[in-house]
This record gives structure tokens, C-alpha cells and sequence, in this order.
């Protein structure tokens, strides 16, 4: 087995020992691929992983349109970055998911994109758990709002919650405030862990984590 491959299956044991010590359904794993070189991703692909998260769409429409564009049927593409409004028809044509909605501009220019397929993707929205002023996402405070603004204004059904806890901070207040969150507002789903606490995110209800350097090694920059 090569390195790759090793790593997936110690991230997936880990990730299903902890969803089953909480007595839940394991949790998805998202392979983060972003800014990875095309040969770690060979190997991710070749051990069967299917969902792979992106921070970029440029990025992610070179690499799945482009050098893997014969591996697109049948994997599950997450938006995990933020979102430009100007990139809303990119992604929407794209991604199976986005994991960053976090404004009304955008959920007005994801309405705007969709074709006469009716494609949506579906839609996660991202909460800035930590109420840090540098990062995207919505104050917790103002998520029951923004969810009555999805649903009823623009007929977007949320998936489900994201969060990025603050860095040097415990991740597991974060965590229990998203699954609050989604408990009280009737969302159904949590992205939430990553590579250093994706374990901890999976034993408080994480049902996707976004694993990266625990997968591919450090990324190139």
C-alpha cells in the first residue's frame, strides 16, 4: 500500500471508531485536494475516496475539468472556500456542494446561476462560530434569520451548518454551538472537524469532516 493510501485507511478507522463510541453513523470523509499536487491526488483517487472539497473554483475547475475530468463521474464535489458572487455560475455548474453560503448577495447570485436544468447545489451555510472579524460566515446570533431568509425569500432549503473554530482555540464549543444551531433551526447536517480534531467533530455529530494534511501529507503551500 503506498503512503497515500495508508493514511486514508488510519483517517477512516479513526472516523468510524469515534461516530460509533458516540453511538452515531459515521461521518463522510471529505478529502480537502486543494493545492495538492496532481500525483497525491492520483493516489487518493485510486484508493476509492469520492468526495473531495475545494477552496477554490478556478482551482477545482482545472483539476476536475481538466487533468481528472475522466474521474468526475460519480465523485462528489464540495466548495469549502469562500465564494465570490462574480464565480457564482462557475460554481454552481460545478459543485455538488457549497459549503460557504454566508450572505444575501451570494443566495441572490446562486439563484441568478442556475440553468434551465434547475441544477442547485446543495447548500451548506457557513457559521463564524467564533465571531472572528477576519473570517467569513454568519454570526450565530443572526442564523435563525438567515435561514427564514433562505427558505422564505429565495426557496433555498440549507443542507446543513459549516464552522472553522478559531485556531489555538478547543474546537468542542464550536462544535456544540453548530449542533445547537442546527437542532433549533431544523438543519439536518454538520460539516465540521479537520485534520487535527476531526475525531472530537465526529463524536459530537459531525456528519462530514474536511481532512486534509491527515490525508495527503503538508500541502505545498
Amino acid at each position: 500500500m503506498s503512503e497515500i493510501s495508508n493514511q486514508h485507511k488510519t483517517v477512516l478507522d479513526k472516523l468510524t471508531a469515534a461516530s460509533k463510541r458516540a453511538g452515531l453513523p459515521a461521518a463522510a470523509l471529505v478529502a480537502v485536494s486543494k493545492v495538492q499536487p496532481d500525483a497525491r491526488i492520483a493516489e487518493m483517487l485510486k484508493t476509492g475516496q469520492r468526495i473531495y472539497g475545494e477552496n477554490r473554483v478556478q482551482e477545482a475547475q482545472t483539476r476536475w475539468g481538466g487533468t481528472f475530468a475522466d474521474h468526475r463521474d460519480g465523485l462528489e464535489l464540495r466548495l469549502i472556500g469562500p465564494l465570490q458572487t462574480n464565480k457564482a455560475a462557475d460554481a454552481v455548474a460545478l459543485f455538488d456542494v457549497i459549503e460557504t453560503v454566508d450572505r444575501e448577495k451570494l443566495l441572490k447570485a446562486l439563484v441568478k446561476a442556475v440553468g434551465p436544468d434547475g441544477k442547485m447545489p446543495r447548500l451548506y451555510v457557513q457559521v463564524n462560530t467564533g465571531e472572528e472579524t477576519q473570517k467569513s460566515g454568519v454570526r450565530p446570533a443572526d442564523v435563525p434569520a438567515f435561514l427564514t431568509l433562505m427558505r422564505e425569500t429565495y426557496n433555498l432549503e440549507p443542507e446543513g451548518l459549516m464552522c472553522i473554530p478559531p485556531m489555538g482555540e478547543a474546537a468542542s464549543p464550536h462544535f456544540w454551538l453548530l449542533s445547537n444551531l442546527a437542532k433549533d433551526n431544523g438543519v439536518s447536517k454538520l460539516s465540521m472537524g479537520m485534520s487535527g480534531d476531526y475525531e472530537i467533530a465526529a463524536e459530537m455529530g459531525a456528519t462530514s469532516v474536511r481532512v486534509g494534511s491527515a490525508l495527503f501529507g503538508a500541502r505545498k503551500s
